[in-house]
């Protein structure tokens, strides 16, 4: 058997690897292995080296060098007598020494491929079906199988199970303690929501106790009405009451008054009779050129349209804030009407001096000539004093209601969408005075609807004259 195994060994080392047959004048390359110098530098040649350059031994993959080929003349002696001895066998019978060679290459069987599960030679490593494969040298595929044989074992078994035992309780844990965590914030949550709906009833009860009181007070007010209502009409608008501020100091909850001070009464003047709704209608002479005004005059709107160039200079126009005139003038007694303003982001209503400036930046207020009432950024109410006053109304109105009662010396302002007082203006007026419509910025057409006046013409017994 030893003397098998040495001529099998002696066989290996006379045949070539590049063309598995006995070397023809052998050479050894810089790694040490050797090769038939015609296959050798075939394969340089196949690489395309035709210089010095380095390439890569077709046995070890180590760099080499063409000029280290040096002639193994010891190597080629030794393929000759075996030559001489005829040991070669035929393509796949082996030496007949029980050593396993490859069936297509007669070369032996000394890697192993991992994707295939197959023993090869170095020339199948080479081939186009094993070159993207993992390969081994078999000595090593053979110690992983063992490992593999070894984690079948019933003890690897028992491991692997523990540690998954483990790892199963350890999830069990964790979620355990996220339940807990949820139950308590569940609890503390609900917990909350529970003081909450206490606290809302009481302060539902303390306001429900608090408007029985208003009401038992609004009815000694009614009846006092009642009983002014049967002197003139001028005694009813002189009323003077003492506003009394109803507040509760747990639930806030007070009557719409803008200051604990003696003000007129103001009731919801567009239903009594004595208030002389008058008819408004819109003066275009005096509308600033980008406004469009209704072919009745009876609305306004921000437009595109143009007014003719020609009317530009006009003194009667305002030439650079966006605003309208009434028809109407008024020098004496009492008028009253509606404006729907809508949705609209932004609007201005109210009463100017004929004579107050239309041209340039105009500034509404008192001194300028202005008694306005404006919204500004769709929920800034504010009368236009100096400093401006601002306004909280807890109903948005839809419609504006405006009386002037010009020997008082008032212009009040009435929410008509909950029939509530907003403001009143109260100074002394003299010369004439005419209806203002402000329709603010166009916000991009969020503001493009229009101011329309909605009362009905009834001008008995006003102090005005329409133009």
């Amino acid at each position: 058997m030893a003397l098998a195994g040495a001529l099998e060994r002696l066989q290996e080392e006379a045949i070539c690897p590049i063309c598995l047959e006995y070397m023809s004048e052998p050479v050894s390359v810089d790694c040490g292995h050797n090769f038939c110098r015609g296959c050798i530098a075939k394969h340089c040649q196949e690489k395309g080296l035709w210089a010095d350059g380095p390439f890569s031994c077709p046995q070890c993959r180590a760099s080499c060098h063409r000029s280290g080929f040096r002639p193994n003349r010891q190597l080629a002696n030794i393929v000759e007598s075996i030559r001489q001895l005829g040991l070669r066998g035929g393509p796949g019978t082996g030496t007949g020494m029980g050593t396993p060679l490859c069936a297509q290459h007669d070369e032996r069987l000394k890697l192993f491929c991992e994707e295939d599960e197959e023993a090869i030679c170095v020339v199948c490593r080479e081939s186009l079906h094993h070159r993207s494969h993992t390969v081994y040298p078999i000595e090593e595929a053979a110690q992983v199988y063992k490992v593999g044989e070894c984690l079948a074992s019933p003890s690897v078994s028992s491991y692997c199970k523990e540690t998954v035992k483990k790892k199963r309780e350890r999830i069990v844990s964790e979620f355990g303690k996220l339940h807990r965590l949820l139950a308590d914030e569940e609890k503390l949550l609900l917990q909350k929501l529970e003081e909450e709906e206490k606290r809302i009833l009481l302060m539902i009860n303390e306001n429900l106790a608090r408007l029985v009181e208003q009401k038992s007070l609004l009815e000694e007010l009614i009846l006092e009405i009642k009983e002014k209502t049967q002197q003139p009409a001028d005694g009813l608008l002189k009323v003077r009451l003492c506003r009394k501020s109803w507040k509760s100091p747990a639930s806030g909850l007070q009557t719409p008054t803008h200051a604990c001070t003696c003000r007129p009464l103001k009731p919801h003047l567009s239903f009594h009779p004595s208030l002389a709704p008058v008819d408004v209608t819109l003066d275009p002479e005096t509308a600033h050129p980008d406004l469009t005004l209704s072919e009745d005059r009876k609305s306004v709107r921000r437009g595109s349209k143009k007014l003719l160039l020609s009317l530009f200079d006009s003194p009667k126009r305002f030439s650079t804030t966006p605003a309208v005139l009434g028809s109407q003038v008024f020098f004496s007694g009492r008028c009253y009407w509606e404006v729907q303003v809508g949705d609209k982001p932004e609007w201005g209503l109210g009463l100017c001096r004929e004579s107050a400036s239309r041209k340039g930046n105009v500034l509404f207020s008192p001194d300028n000539g202005y008694w306005l009432l404006r919204l500004q950024n769709g929920g800034n109410y504010e009368a236009l004093t100096l400093p401006v006053s601002p306004l909280t109304l807890t109903v948005r109105p839809r419609r504006i209601g405006i009386f002037l009662d010009y020997e008082a010396g008032e212009i009040s302002f009435y929410n008509v969408s909950d029939r509530s007082h907003v403001y009143t203006f109260t100074d002394k007026f003299s010369g004439n005075l005419r209806p203002l419509f402000f329709l603010g910025a166009f916000l991009g057409g969020r503001n493009a609807e229009p101011l329309v006046i909605s009362w009905v013409r009834d001008t008995q017994g006003t102090g005005c004259i329409i133009l």
